[in-house]
């Protein structure tokens, strides 16, 4: 979702690592915090963990960084039980993050469960869920802003 800022150490500086962002709807509006590493509005998200399945990384990330538990959205066989079905990402893209470090980055859309609070111990990142007309005072980005405008339509908002 965006270059590093600084200096990155020696185990962050090569290879292709697998991460996963979380745009999360609800009633219109879609959760994003300041990430000031890297001086822009994000969805909460981060890299997956060795052994550890996309789906519950989106929401593991999303619970972490702001205290919401989320129910991931989207495309799913629901028809079997074995073997276990995932989701589909609603996009996947591949950021070059420094000179030979790059994050394959999985896409998904989300519903916040029950009536969400947002914790406010992060970091000094503001954290919120932000409706169309508050991105650009915020100044969003056209690739976040872009996933925010496809989020709402894809969960029913738009």
């Amino acid at each position: 979702m965006g270059k590093l800022a600084g200096p990155l150490n020696a185990s962050e500086q090569t290879g292709r690592h697998f991460t996963v962002a979380a745009f999360v709807v609800h009633e219109g509006k879609v959760l994003l915090h300041f990430h000031r590493k890297l001086g822009m509005w994000l969805p909460p998200g981060g890299h997956i963990e060795r052994d550890e399945l996309p789906d519950d990384a989106a929401v593991r990330e999303v619970r972490e960084e702001t205290g919401i538990e989320v129910e991931i959205f989207g495309e799913k066989r629901e028809d079997i039980e074995e073997p276990r079905q995932l989701h589909r990402p609603a996009g996947v893209q591949l950021e070059r993050i420094a000179e030979g470090h790059y994050h394959i980055d999985l896409i998904y859309f989300a519903k916040a469960k029950g009536e969400p609070v947002v914790r406010e111990e992060n970091d000094g990142d503001r954290t919120g869920f932000y409706a169309p007309e508050e991105w650009d005072a915020l100044g969003v980005n056209a690739e976040v802003r872009g996933w925010c405008e496809r989020a709402l339509l894809e969960v029913g908002w738009g």
